[in-house]
């Protein structure tokens, strides 16, 4: 038992980043676009108004729903970095699957 948890934990750890990525779109994709909490923007909480990077979280979730003109309207780079990650992902998964 104590080999298996080591085999799980070194998988765990070698495909780390590929874990973080998914993660990340999932959490995105059911992001409540909704909600009017506090931003986590550093910014924002200095005053200071909005950095570059504001928006491009919702500008995902809506760039994964299809919803292209909404996505833009937040961040115009939402779509392509959906893009990117996907790419990332599928790039991550080859390793895995030819080794």
């Amino acid at each position: 038992m104590i080999l298996t948890i080591h085999k799980i934990r070194v998988w765990l750890l070698k495909h780390f980043e590929l874990l973080c990525w998914v993660g990340a779109l999932v959490v995105l994709f059911f992001l409540p676009v909704n909600k009017s909490e506090t931003s986590l923007c550093v910014f924002s909480a200095l005053g200071l108004g909005k950095c570059p990077g504001c928006g491009i979280g919702h500008a995902m979730h809506y760039a994964m729903r299809a919803e292209w003109v909404i996505s833009f309207k937040h961040h115009p780079l939402g779509i392509f970095a959906v893009i990117i990650i996907l790419n990332r992902i599928r790039q991550l998964t080859i390793q895995i699957i030819k080794p």
